[in-house]
């Protein structure tokens, strides 16, 4: 962690507390609007002080943050979880969305295919459907 007179790049704060797993994808959430920095849509060189609030949207999940220290390099995760302090709403939302999401059978967001995903259409489309039923 750095010294609190120390500034920090907004995506890098944001790579250091494991938000995004790259610097790039949190530029690009930064500048699509999905981080807020004090209520307000920012760039991503601007400068993260300790005591700033962030909002960050990730699909569907919300996190309302308070920055409590700096880092510019990315830790393990329990480090990473120092460096901000989540709004108590914040995580109780967050945490109905998945109890409801487990209840619907939906451990997790519906996504694209991926590679054994498409190898089993493959495999599908190649034998039939009469296979499966």
């Amino acid at each position: 962690m750095t010294e609190p007179n120390i500034k920090l790049r907004l995506d890098k704060w944001l790579w250091a507390a494991r938000f995004y797993k790259t610097r790039a994808l949190a530029t690009d959430a930064v500048d699509g609007g999905k981080v807020k920095l004090n209520g307000q849509r920012t760039k991503p060189a601007h400068a993260v002080n300790i005591g700033d609030n962030i909002d960050i949207a990730i699909g569907e999940y919300h996190w309302q943050l308070k920055v409590m220290a700096l880092s510019n390099k990315r830790g393990a995760a329990p480090i990473a979880q120092m460096l901000y302090q989540e709004d108590a709403d914040s995580h109780a939302a967050r945490q109905t969305q998945i109890s409801e999401r487990k209840q619907l059978g939906q451990a997790h967001p519906i996504k694209a295919p991926d590679k054994k995903d498409r190898r089993e259409i493959a495999k599908l489309k190649q034998t039939g459907w009469e296979s499966v039923f």
